[in-house]
């Protein structure tokens, strides 16, 4: 029985292993581009419905943490359809793997969002910038899993994020554009390469 633990513990091992060399092709270009749109239809409804945002920063922070929660489900759906059809049985692994290397930056940017919001209101101006650095993050950690040209994806988002920082104040900062321009420009780049990165597998493939 050991013997058969041992050599499950090292099917497992291995398939990880895998998973972690093999680039993830679960992401769709589509859906990523769709994500880009939700941005700017958020940014849309922001400036519909909340025209003084930092006079009421409840709904402010909901219109966006609802937004990222859509983009999410949206991507969540396609990555596992997507990968079963095309890593198989490896699926399971390719998933966990990419989930695992971006999870740290969600969880991250969901409690900076609560602290700042429960603790310190007034800093809450520099969410737009921080939520895009942290973004960038998640990118990053993901890149060893993605296409090469991903990376530039994390400086766009760190150099927005940055730029949102240093420019922004509290007049501005809750601008619709703020959140608008650098996901919807953003996402688009990624659906670009993840779009480019499947022709370059069927050339391959053929």
């Amino acid at each position: 029985m050991e013997e058969l633990d041992r050599a499950l513990a090292d099917i497992t091992a291995i398939r990880s292993q895998l998973a972690r060399g093999t680039e993830f092709r679960g992401y769709g270009p589509m859906t990523v581009a769709a994500t880009g749109f939700v941005a700017v239809g958020a940014a849309g409804i922001q400036a519909l419905w909340l025209p003084d945002p930092a006079g009421d920063l409840l709904d402010y922070v909901a219109i966006w943490v609802a937004t990222a929660a859509i983009s999410v489900l949206l991507i969540g759906i396609e990555m596992v359809a997507r990968s079963r059809r095309i890593h198989s049985g490896l699926a399971d692994a390719m998933i966990h793997a990419a989930t695992e290397q971006f999870i740290p930056a969600g969880v991250a940017g969901a409690l900076l969002t609560f602290v700042l919001f429960r603790f310190a209101p007034q800093s809450l101006w520099m969410l737009p910038g921080l939520w895009q650095i942290v973004f960038s993050l998640g990118i990053f950690a993901s890149c060893r899993s993605l296409p090469r040209p991903m990376f530039a994806a994390g400086v766009w988002y760190l150099a927005t994020g940055l730029a949102s920082l240093a420019f922004a104040n509290d007049a501005h900062a809750y601008s619709p554009w703020a959140m608008a321009v650098p996901y919807g420009v953003g996402q688009l780049f990624i659906a670009a390469v993840l779009y480019r990165s499947v022709g370059e597998s069927r050339d391959v493939e053929a």
